[in-house]
């Protein structure tokens, strides 16, 4: 039998199985005045007749079993995904009157650097993934030192590790400050002391530095970069091992930030640049955030200007979306300008789908702040701007601050829909 005389067989068969249904309806199947349409199912129960040689047929049995799959529930499709949120602090700036207060607070002649942050400590241990950007150099090869050279004592890493971050950053501006021997002895430190937190954006060598850091978080791999614009006007010693990457140098940027994208499924940049003291994001700024979008970067984390800049999404050049924050400001500093008290932690929720490995970001919000010291540069601590008030402001050791003079800050530089709700 062809293809063509089989289906008509199978509609001719089809139209007496129906036939016979309603034949049987009108013939006193059901109570006089009522009304039942069988279902494509029940129709072909319902003309089984006595055996026949037409019951046992192949294809009518196959007729049946098809009628009852289509009328079948399907099971709904589901896509599992997995998410993680992100917390990003600036510029941790430890000068002298903060790890001077650190020592007094200690009761065994070492360093409790506790009071600072315990304001905020809860919002870097609610997140899943907490960076950081270290401003200073932490060491105890050397005195703890102020401005222009700093040198932070180890115990300041203690307590950031205790308060939740797990990740940090060392590019920027002062990783030089103790010369090529102290950043050795930091990345050692660090190294020694805390192997599974990513210290990335000064390395030991070559070979370390293409040693592209990661970190796996609720099943999502992170990689993790970062770069400055300058060192202060230091460098390494001619010959060094030790390797940093300046914004200068586009085509270690790009082979880098490619790489990471191959190897994680998302990649975040730390980066250094802009004008300091200054809420306005410059050329340098929007160029190159768009070039490590391009390149493969998923979240620009900024800072340098030590004060807060505006934030946004951006198309990549494959039509993802990345995300900037342009510059989140100081995370603490004993500075005196009245724009470097205003800060903010940025926070971004990174989904992956399971099914796809697709990354998509959402929620992406400020977190403001507040740097705060009484008179005399005393009891350098950090609030959220929630918890501030007019009288803490009244009380600032800085001068040309105000309550007001802070929400305008705000306002003026954290778009309305990115601002954390208070």
């Amino acid at each position: 039998m062809n293809v063509i005389s089989a289906m008509k067989t199978r509609a001719v068969k089809l139209s007496v199985l129906l036939a016979a249904a309603l034949l049987a309806t009108g013939c006193g199947a059901h109570e006089p005045g009522t009304v039942s349409v069988p279902s494509t199912t029940q129709q072909v129960q319902s003309a089984e007749a006595p055996e026949t040689a037409e019951q046992n047929d192949p294809e009518t049995e196959a007729l049946q079993t098809s009628a009852t799959e289509e009328t079948a529930p399907q099971e709904p499709q589901t896509t599992e995904y997995t998410s993680a949120e992100i917390v990003c602090a600036g510029d941790n700036l430890i000068h002298s009157p903060i790890y001077n207060q650190a020592m007094s607070r200690s009761g065994d002649g070492g360093y409790d650097f506790s009071y600072a942050y315990e304001n905020v400590s809860t919002l870097i241990e609610q997140a899943d993934l907490a960076i950081l950007n270290q401003e200073t150099i932490i060491t105890d090869k050397y005195p703890p030192s102020n401005y222009p050279r700093f040198c932070t004592p180890e115990a300041l890493a203690e307590e950031m590790v205790r308060i939740g971050f797990d990740a940090v950053s060392i590019s920027n501006n002062h990783c030089l400050d103790m010369g090529e021997e102290g950043l050795v002895s930091s990345l050692q430190f660090w190294k020694e002391s805390y192997p599974d937190i990513p210290v990335y954006g000064a390395y030991l060598s070559e070979e370390d530095m293409n040693d592209i850091r990661t970190l796996e978080v609720n099943g999502i791999t992170f990689a993790f970069l970062g770069y400055m614009e300058h060192t202060n006007g230091l460098s390494l010693p001619a010959g060094s091992e030790c390797r940093l990457t300046y914004l200068s140098q586009e085509d270690v940027m790009e082979k880098q930030i490619k790489k990471a994208a191959e190897i994680a499924d998302c990649v975040i940049v730390s980066v250094h640049f802009g004008v300091e003291v200054t809420n306005t994001v410059s050329e340098q700024q929007y160029y190159l955030a768009q070039k490590f979008a391009d390149w493969g970067a998923d979240i620009i984390i900024g800072t340098q200007p030590h004060t807060i800049q505006t934030m946004e999404y951006l198309e990549a050049a494959d039509g993802r979306s990345a995300f900037v924050f342009y510059c989140l400001g100081n995370f603490i500093s004993a500075m005196n300008d009245p724009y470097s008290m205003v800060e903010m932690l940025g926070r971004i929720t990174v989904q992956k789908n399971l099914s796809t490995g697709e990354i998509t970001l959402s929620g992406a919000e400020a977190v403001p702040l507040i740097n705060h010291y009484d008179s005399g540069y005393r009891n350098v601590r950090i609030y959220p701007f929630s918890e501030y008030t007019a009288e803490l402001a009244a009380a600032h050791g800085c001068a040309g601050t105000s309550y007001e003079f802070f929400q305008k800050v705000i306002d003026d530089n954290i778009p309305g829909e990115f601002l954390a709700e208070q």
